[in-house]
C-alpha cells in the first residue's frame, strides 16, 4: 500500500514554500498524485460615506482574491512540475477563506492529507483550521512543523504512541506504509493501566507482533509520568529516541472539546517538533 492521492493544504504564500517543500519531494517517493487546495474569503459588500453599497471596494477585494488564486496555482504547479509530480489546483472562494474547511470533502476521497501546523504567532488569515481535517474527513492527516525547512527525506525512525484506544490503532495501520519503509519502530505507552482485556506490563504488546509480522524492527517502551503531562513525557522520548515521525490518535470532536478536556492532541497540534501522523 502507498499513498496513490495526497491532498495539500495551502492556506497562504506564508505556508506555501515550506508545505511543498515536504509534500513534492514525499508524493515523489510514493508515486502520488498531489492535489493542492487552496481558498479564499468571499469579498463582503462595504458600505460608502453615503450609506450605499461600496462596488468599487467590492470589486477591488475581488480582484486581489484571483490575484492570490492565480499566484499559488502558478507557484504550485511550477514546483510540482520541477518535482515531475503528477498533480491537479483546486481552488475555492468560501465564506471563512479557510483551506481546511473548504478541503473537508476533497480529503475524504484522498490516502492522505498534509498541512501545516499552525504557527502561533501567523496572522489570523493565514492559519487554517486543522482540526477540522482531523475530525470530520475520516482520512489521516499528516503536519509538517512550522518550523521545518529543507526537503523531506525518508523517515527513518517512527515513534508510535500507543494507548490501546480505536484512535491509535488506526493511526498505526494508516501510517503503515511509513512504518515498513522506515523499518524501525519504537512503541511508546505512557502510564499503562491494567484492565480486563490486558496487564500493564504488556501494554503495546500486541501492536509490537502485529507490526513485527510487516517485517519491521519493533523495540517497545513504557513510561511513567511522574507528574509530567503525557504530552510532555512523548515529546522527550522523541528527543531521546532520534525519532523523526511521531504517529498517534486524535482525539477529541473539536477545538472546544480539547479545550475542555485537555489531552495529548491539542498539545501535539501546538508544539510538534517533528512531522505528525494523526488519525481519528
Amino acid at each position: 500500500m502507498t499513498y496513490k492521492t495526497v491532498l495539500v493544504i495551502l492556506q497562504s504564500h506564508a505556508d506555501a514554500r515550506r508545505v511543498l517543500d515536504f509534500a513534492l519531494p514525499f508524493a515523489g517517493r510514493e508515486g502520488s498524485r498531489v492535489i493542492g487546495l487552496h481558498a479564499e474569503a468571499l469579498p463582503i459588500a462595504l458600505a460608502s460615506p453615503m450609506g450605499g453599497p461600496s462596488a468599487d471596494f467590492t470589486i477591488l477585494m475581488q480582484d486581489e482574491s484571483r490575484r492570490r488564486h492565480e499566484e499559488l496555482r502558478a507557484f504550485f504547479d511550477e514546483r510540482a512540475g520541477a518535482e515531475g509530480v503528477m498533480h491537479e489546483w483546486r481552488g475555492f472562494d468560501s465564506a471563512s477563506g479557510d483551506a481546511a474547511i473548504s478541503g473537508i470533502e476533497s480529503a475524504r476521497s484522498a490516502d492522505l492529507v498534509i498541512a501545516q501546523q499552525n504557527d502561533p504567532d501567523a496572522d489570523s488569515q493565514r492559519v487554517a483550521d486543522v482540526e477540522a481535517l482531523l475530525f470530520n474527513t475520516g482520512r489521516p492527516l499528516l503536519l509538517v512543523p512550522y518550523t521545518f525547512s529543507g526537503r523531506s527525506e525518508p523517515f527513518k525512525k517512527v515513534l508510535l504512541a500507543w494507548n490501546g484506544s480505536k484512535q491509535a490503532a488506526r493511526a498505526a495501520f494508516d501510517a503503515l506504509p511509513l512504518m515498513k519503509q522506515a523499518g524501525k519502530i519504537e512503541v511508546l505507552t505512557v502510564d499503562p493501566r491494567d484492565t480486563l482485556e490486558q496487564d500493564a506490563e504488556v501494554a503495546g504488546a500486541a501492536i509490537s507482533a502485529a507490526l513485527a509480522r510487516h517485517g519491521i524492527d519493533v523495540t517497545m517502551r513504557g513510561e511513567q509520568s511522574t507528574g509530567l503531562s503525557h504530552a510532555d513525557v512523548i515529546a522527550n522520548r522523541l528527543a531521546d529516541s532520534g525519532a523523526d515521525l511521531l504517529v498517534m490518535g486524535a482525539f477529541g470532536r473539536s477545538r472546544v472539546s480539547e479545550f475542555v478536556f485537555g489531552g495529548v492532541t491539542r498539545s501535539a497540534l501546538q508544539s510538534m517538533t517533528v512531522p505528525t501522523f494523526m488519525s481519528h
